[in-house]
């Protein structure tokens, strides 16, 4: 059978859905649908069920899935024999992440990595909610839950730490805090209560129950530019708000709370070197941020 072929039907097996596997092999939808065709055509038998949430493979599939990992594997074995210019890891893997941490941490780095290997494109989804692997939105994911699915591959990434902030002149022209009492006398920063996204992120709950607030986002983005305008107080990653001098902590001990950055990608793309390439760098470049994410 037709390698180029096989090498099409293996992603859609593994990613579940023809744009899934498209991006891995930085094609359009429609050629992999094509090639899924020629292949069908060849097999003469139908590889795949197509269902709501993607592509299952079906008896004949199924059948045909030793064989082409067999395949693959003794491409792989062959392929260091020979390294043609620019080797290395190659294909698209998109990683998402929360908001603030994928835009001021990730970002800077992952540039890095494009830099090194070439071949790689990098789909990076910082976003204000959880994206799913179950649903193929990502290929790896940083979220603040741990996965609990047995067919995920999952990693504890790193601490990070947050803390109750206000902007300096906001601070000097209101009452001062010096108690959890004060906090009465201001309003405050946060996100939708009914549009959040993990429980992760409810801290104020554990410090103060504020009698309003002055605004409310789903966007760490946002409610950092809120309190910077001087709009109230707001629990904000440390890493986000000890860059900024305009920007002071309020109740130092009090008002520190500890989250975890959890990684996770599906165990049967564990051993794709794309895959590889880009888990293994980002387990070295999150330990090096250990002074921004766990300032004292």
């Amino acid at each position: 059978m037709d390698w180029d072929n096989l090498r099409f039907f293996l992603e859609v097996a593994r990613t579940g859905t023809l744009v899934a596997a498209a991006r891995r092999l930085g094609v359009d939808h429609t050629t992999v649908a094509r090639r899924l065709r020629a292949l069908e055509k060849q097999a003469g038998a139908t590889l795949f069920t197509r269902e709501a949430g993607g592509h299952r493979l079906t008896e004949a599939g199924q059948a045909l899935l030793p064989g082409a990992q067999a395949m693959e594997q003794a491409a792989r074995q062959i392929g260091p024999a020979a390294p043609a210019a620019g080797d290395g890891p190659s294909g698209v893997v998109r990683l998402g992440a929360t908001e603030g941490f994928g835009t001021a941490m990730l970002a800077p780095e992952l540039a890095r990595l494009t830099v090194r290997h070439p071949g790689l494109t990098l789909d990076l989804l910082a976003l204000p909610r959880l994206l799913h692997l179950s649903r193929r939105e990502a290929d790896i994911v940083i979220s603040l839950e741990r996965p609990q699915r047995e067919t995920v591959v999952v990693t504890r990434l790193a601490d990070y730490a947050l803390h109750l902030y206000g902007e300096r002149q906001y601070l000097a022209r209101r009452p001062l805090v010096q108690r959890r009492e004060d906090l009465r006398h201001h309003a405050f920063v946060s996100y939708v209560d009914d549009l959040l996204f993990t429980r992760e992120l409810q801290f104020l709950g554990a410090l103060h129950q504020p009698a309003r607030f002055a605004l409310r986002s789903t966007s760490i983005v946002a409610q950092v530019e809120a309190v910077r305008a001087g709009a109230g107080l707001a629990v904000l990653p440390a890493f986000l708000a000890d860059q900024d001098p305009t920007l002071a902590r309020v109740l130092p001990q009090e008002g520190r709370f500890i989250r975890t950055f959890w990684m996770s990608m599906p165990a049967e793309l564990r051993h794709e070197p794309a895959m590889q390439a880009v888990w293994g760098f980002l387990r070295e470049a999150v330990a090096g941020m250990q002074a921004r994410l766990l300032p004292p």
